[in-house]
C-alpha cells in the first residue's frame, strides 16, 4: 500500500498539470426562428432561419497558467446553421473565431489567427440588439475587413488602466510582391467608469490587389452606452471614406430598380448615427432603436433604420424575442433588413425566435 502511495505521487509530481493549471471549456449558442420578410421585388417571403438574433456556434477555448502573471490562450469557433446544420461564414470550419495568443496581467495579450476588428466591436457594444435579429446594426454601419473578422492577423490588448485600455491589430495581406495590397489596420481605444462605458475606434483597409490599385476603406466609430439600471443607452457615431466604406449586405438588386443606382457605386463618403435604448424589467426587455446612414455624395442616398424589440429570459441560458424592424431608403438606396446570419431581402420584417447558450 506504501509503494503504491509513493507512485501515485510521483505520476502527479511527472503530471504537466502539476506543474501548470491549464482548463478548455466548450460553449455555444443555438438559435433559430421565423423571419417574415417584404419589400423584394420578388414578393414577401417567411423563413425558417437559424442565427436570428445570435450566429449559433460551437466553440472551444483554453488558457494554461504559464507562472509569472502569463498566460497561454486560444479560441476555435465554428458557425452553424440551425436551420440545416451546414457550417456558417461560407463553409469555413472555424469561420467565426480561430487564433492562439500570450497574455500578461501587467503587459497585455497578443494574439494570432482569426479574430474580430476592434471597430466592429464597438458596433456590436453600441448596439441594443447586439448586431442580431432584423434590427443588426450591419443593416446600416459597415462590419470591416471581412464581416468584422480578420483574417491572417496579430492583435494587441493593454491591460486596463484607471479605466482606459487600448488595442492595435494588423491583417496581413500575403500578396506576394507587395506587402500592403489587401492588408488592414485598426487602432481602438476604451475607457468604463461606473455606468459609462466609450469606445473609439479606426479601421483602413486597403483595397488593392495584385493588378488594381484602389484608394483604402477607412472608418471611424465613436461607440458609448450609459447604464441607468432602469435604462440602459447607445450611441453611435460613424465617418466612413473611400470605396467599400459602405457597403450592401444584399448587393442583388433586391428592389428590382431598372438602373441599379448603388449595388456597384456604393456611397464612398457617408456617415452614420445610431441611437437606442433597453429597458429591462425583470425577465422582460423593451429594446428600440434608429440608425441614420447619410450619405454625402451627390447621389445623396439616404437611409434610416427604426427597430423595437422585445425578449422574455425564460431562464439564465434560454430566452424568447419578437422584433419589429423598417428601412427607409431614400433616392434609389437599396439598404436590406438582414440579422445576424442573413443579409436579409426587402425593407420590412418581424422576427421571432428563440436563443439557448452553453
Amino acid at each position: 500500500m506504501h509503494q503504491k502511495k509513493i507512485m501515485a505521487a510521483a505520476m502527479l509530481l511527472l503530471s504537466p498539470c502539476a506543474w501548470s493549471q491549464s482548463s478548455v471549456t466548450i460553449y455555444g449558442v443555438l438559435d433559430a426562428g421565423l423571419s417574415f420578410e417584404g419589400g423584394n421585388k420578388a414578393g414577401s417571403v417567411t423563413k425558417l432561419t437559424g442565427g436570428i438574433s445570435s450566429g449559433s456556434r460551437l466553440g472551444f477555448k483554453g488558457t494554461e497558467d504559464l507562472g509569472g502573471g502569463s498566460t497561454a490562450l486560444f479560441v476555435l469557433e465554428s458557425g452553424i446553421q440551425a436551420d440545416t446544420g451546414a457550417s456558417g461564414q461560407g463553409g469555413v470550419l472555424f469561420g467565426r473565431q480561430a487564433f492562439v495568443g500570450i497574455g500578461n496581467t501587467r503587459l497585455g495579450t497578443l494574439t494570432f489567427g482569426r479574430q474580430y476588428a476592434p471597430h466592429y466591436l464597438a458596433a456590436v457594444f453600441a448596439d441594443p440588439f447586439v448586431s442580431g435579429t432584423s434590427a443588426d446594426e450591419k443593416n446600416l454601419i459597415n462590419a470591416v475587413s471581412n464581416g468584422g473578422r480578420m483574417d491572417n492577423s496579430i492583435k494587441y490588448a493593454s491591460p486596463v488602466l484607471h479605466g482606459f485600455s487600448g488595442e492595435l491589430v494588423y491583417a496581413a495581406g500575403e500578396i506576394a510582391g507587395d506587402a500592403s495590397a489587401a492588408s488592414s489596420r485598426g487602432v481602438g481605444l476604451n475607457y468604463s467608469d461606473g455606468p459609462l462605458a466609450v469606445r473609439l475606434n479606426y479601421h483602413d483597409k486597403s483595397n488593392d490587389t495584385a493588378t488594381t490599385r484602389l484608394a483604402s476603406a477607412r472608418n471611424t466609430l465613436l461607440a458609448a452606452t450609459y447604464n441607468f439600471k432602469v435604462a440602459k443607452l447607445f450611441f453611435a457615431y460613424g465617418v466612413n471614406k473611400g470605396p467599400l466604406s459602405s457597403t450592401l449586405r444584399n448587393s442583388t438588386n433586391p428592389y428590382g430598380y431598372a438602373v441599379v443606382p448603388v449595388a456597384t457605386t456604393v456611397t464612398r463618403d457617408s456617415t452614420d448615427t445610431l441611437l437606442g435604448v433597453s429597458l429591462p424589467r425583470g425577465p422582460h426587455t423593451l429594446l428600440a432603436s434608429w440608425i441614420h446612414k447619410n450619405d454625402k455624395e451627390a447621389a445623396n442616398q439616404d437611409a434610416d433604420q427604426l427597430a423595437l424589440g422585445y425578449r422574455y429570459a425564460l431562464s439564465r441560458r434560454t430566452d424568447l424575442y419578437a422584433i419589429y424592424a423598417r428601412m427607409n431608403n431614400r433616392r434609389g438606396a437599396s439598404y436590406t433588413l438582414g440579422n445576424a446570419s442573413d443579409g436579409g431581402s426587402g425593407d420590412r420584417a418581424v422576427n421571432l425566435g428563440m436563443r439557448f447558450t452553453f
